[in-house]
């Protein structure tokens, strides 16, 4: 069976992860209790937006749209309960994307 990321979402995402701190917001997600301790929500639903750009040390608007780029490309999720915005990331598709990867390059 030859599944692969479709060509159009395959761009997204790798424009996405051409961005250091994109990179590294995923990583931070990958073990959201070791990097976002102080979090007063189960991790069930993903890490609050406000826990992020806390980490990242950067204007609220700016980690909102890499957060949006990443969710765009399909590699995060987004959850809103209330006011708040959880992330989390789509362990599915990051796994297609590898494999695709592996298979195109």
């Amino acid at each position: 069976m030859n599944s692969t990321v479709p060509v159009a979402n395959l761009d997204l995402a790798l424009k996405a992860l051409a961005n250091p701190l994109r990179r590294q917001i995923l990583d931070w997600l990958r073990d959201p209790q070791k990097h976002f301790p102080q979090q007063e929500h189960a991790f069930l639903l993903g890490v609050c937006a406000g826990q992020i750009e806390r980490k990242c040390q950067l204007a609220q608007s700016t980690v909102s749209g890499h957060l949006t780029t990443l969710q765009s490309a399909g590699l995060l999720t987004c959850q809103k309960l209330g006011q708040i915005h959880f992330f989390k990331r789509r362990e599915d598709t990051i796994a297609e994307l590898a494999r695709t990867m592996e298979m195109q390059l």
